[in-house]
């Protein structure tokens, strides 16, 4: 994106990609469906981006007035992609897929006369300020009049997001907030009082990972005051949770691990009954069935639920009617750490965004413009992460672009 807004103004304009193709994230992205934007409101979407520790950022929402969700649909369009609303509000190319997207975007720069130089790692400048890469067995110096580094976190280093700026620019005094994952799953803590060992049983998780939980509500209290309760789905691990709704609340969890050691949820197993009910239900005289005939004949719970009760409860909380109805509505699950950066859908961190200009350009470095992931913010799955990674492309492009005008 940012090279598109360069070339419109008129500049010669070249990318280095450390990979052997364009846009491997972008591919990635769209295994499942490519979730291009959001349709939601611009002033509630503009909310949904934070900092590296989930504080309130401000800035996307300068990135988002050059490009928000309606606009990158325009632009969609225009490659010939037409898009959806989803019945979530998330916005998809009609096809859904990324490929033929990315394939006429890249036939248009082409066109423009946008040059691509594939397999350049790049490595720093030279003492005169050149660009240094290295291309297989040697080294290539470049020189450029203005610069746009684009060059990810550190989730998916397969693809090319590996981190290896971070050195290079700590090293010119740049401020780099430490790499961290987001939208990312967790490993749970310890469950039951005296377990041996935190983390499912062997017997839970050969049998349940990688099936879903739903539907399922999810409730956190933090100890600094952040809250998060809301509705869906998650998927059990070998080692803990990840999907969906953990995506949704995963920033706070990441904070409240890191500040206190573990994260507390709370899972409500049957999210469209009230407590009451639940309550009656579990307490209905049930004869000489057993209570795990009971709860799948009364209320439907069996399989995956009734195993993750088994899982936090011992035998006596089990037999106690009201303590299993409770559970039944509030389980507790603590987490005990977030899976590894490499692991995640996208990072936190990165360089600190006091270090840029309005036009996403490095105060201590002159005409060295950043973009997209590799800076301090983070956002939630939903269309969120790619649309304003375009933004800040466009933001950059556009402050290079003036740059070299001035």
């Amino acid at each position: 994106m940012a090279a598109e807004r360069l070339r419109a103004a008129g500049c010669e304009v070249d990318v280095f990609d450390a990979m052997a193709s364009v846009g491997r994230k972008f591919l990635l992205a769209g295994k499942g469906g490519l979730n291009l934007t959001h349709s939601e409101d611009g002033a509630l979407f503009a909310t949904r981006f934070a900092t590296g520790r989930a504080e309130p950022c401000a800035e996307v929402a300068q990135w988002l007035a050059r490009l928000d969700g309606p606009g990158l649909r325009d632009w969609a369009l225009e490659l010939g992609v037409e898009t959806f609303v989803g019945s979530s509000g998330r916005v998809f190319p009609v096809d859904m897929k990324a490929a033929p997207l990315l394939r006429a975007w890249l036939a248009r720069l082409r066109a423009s006369g946008v040059r691509f130089h594939m397999r350049h790692h790049w490595l720093g400048w030279t003492e005169d300020g050149a660009l240094r890469f290295r291309h297989g067995d040697e080294e290539r110096v470049v020189p450029a009049d203005v610069l746009v580094l684009a060059l990810g976190g550190a989730s998916w280093p397969q693809l090319g997001s590996n981190a290896g700026w971070v050195p290079i620019l700590a090293a010119r005094g740049v401020a780099v907030a430490g790499l961290r994952p987001a939208n990312c799953g967790f490993d749970v803590g310890r469950l039951r009082a005296g377990a041996a060992e935190p983390g499912w049983s062997a017997l839970f998780r050969d049998k349940f990972a990688g099936q879903p939980v739903k539907p399922v509500a999810l409730h956190f209290q933090g100890q600094s005051g952040r809250s998060f309760s809301r509705q869906g789905e998650f998927v059990i691990t070998a080692s803990g949770v990840e999907g969906s709704l953990i995506y949704a609340a995963s920033s706070l969890l990441r904070e409240e691990i890191e500040d206190h050691g573990e994260a507390l949820i709370h899972l409500d197993l049957l999210p469209s009954r009230s407590e009451a009910f639940v309550a009656d239900e579990v307490a209905r005289p049930r004869g000489p069935r057993s209570m795990s005939t009971h709860l799948k004949s009364r209320l439907g719970i069996e399989g995956l639920k009734a195993s993750l009760l088994h899982e936090v409860l011992s035998k006596d909380q089990y037999g106690d009617t009201a303590t299993l109805a409770r559970a039944l509505k509030h389980l507790p699950i603590r987490l005990q750490a977030a899976r590894p950066v490499a692991e995640a859908i996208s990072s936190a961190g990165g360089v600190c965004l006091p270090e840029l200009d309005e036009h996403l350009m490095l105060r201590k470095l002159p005409g060295v413009f950043c973009a997209g992931e590799m800076l301090d913010w983070e956002a939630p799955t939903g269309g969120y992460l790619l649309t304003a990674s375009m933004a800040g492309g466009a933001a950059a492009g556009e402050g290079a672009a003036a740059w070299l005008r001035r």
